[in-house]
């Protein structure tokens, strides 16, 4: 599947944006700064794994949040494609292991990427490109509006950076994406703008007014942040 058709938005509705392997920061932000509640629901921006020490407490996280009836569902960044093409092709694999693939196998105390057990390889396989809100499309990076159907170019929804989004064409919708770190004031200029951008760099919190994974209330238009505790 490439996307997902989401419903009507229930009472509080809680995207963040990408985790990158940072389990602590990431659980912080959800049961103490935004405290998650049964009928909330929580969408991720990709790039859960790499770079961060914990990307194996990121994903059981995840499990353990959807174990105890939480609704969280995620999309694919190019962080988990990398991983997911690394097996078949040494490119690939390079790649990953240059932009934070180590230290994902680390975390798994494996020595390749067929070394991690199949439910994360299957997790990572299973997660849709976008998903649609009914106000929202949420996706990794972007979309390739240059394209007669926008959502058919995978490519530019994992790897993208620039992109002047085309309302018309996504049923008046606004983009809410990662991938690119903006800083605070960049992050919070884009609330009002046709495309949010949400990755304030987690793992770059050596760049100023980067270093915090940041959580979006889409019913509210308001953001949390919490600064990372995993370096």
């Amino acid at each position: 599947m490439h996307g997902v058709a989401g419903a009507v938005m229930p009472s509080r509705c809680f995207v963040i944006g990408d985790i990158h392997g940072c389990v602590r920061t990431f659980r912080r932000l959800v049961t103490e700064v935004i405290k998650l509640t049964a009928g909330d629901e929580l969408y991720l921006l990709g790039d859960l794994i790499d770079r961060g020490p914990d990307s194996k407490g990121v994903l059981d996280f995840i499990f353990e949040l959807r174990k105890q009836g939480f609704a969280v569902l995620s999309i694919k960044g190019n962080h988990e494609d990398m991983y997911l093409r690394s097996g078949d092709s040494q490119q690939v694999m390079d790649t990953w292991l240059a932009n934070g693939g180590r230290a994902t196998l680390r975390s798994f105390n494996a020595d390749g990427p067929a070394d991690i057990p199949y439910q994360y390889q299957y997790f990572l396989q299973s997660l849709p490109y976008y998903i649609l809100l009914k106000d929202f499309v949420i996706v990794h990076a972007a979309l390739n509006f240059f394209r007669t159907d926008p959502f058919v170019d995978t490519e530019a929804m994992l790897w993208q950076r620039d992109c002047i989004v085309d309302r018309a064409r996504i049923g008046g919708r606004r983009l809410i994406c990662g991938h690119t770190p903006v800083t605070r004031e960049q992050l919070e200029d884009s609330l009002a703008a046709d495309r949010i951008m949400l990755d304030n760099g987690s793992v770059f919190d050596e760049r100023p007014g980067l270093g915090s994974l940041a959580a979006l209330d889409l019913n509210r238009m308001v953001v949390f942040y919490q600064n990372n505790i995993d370096r």
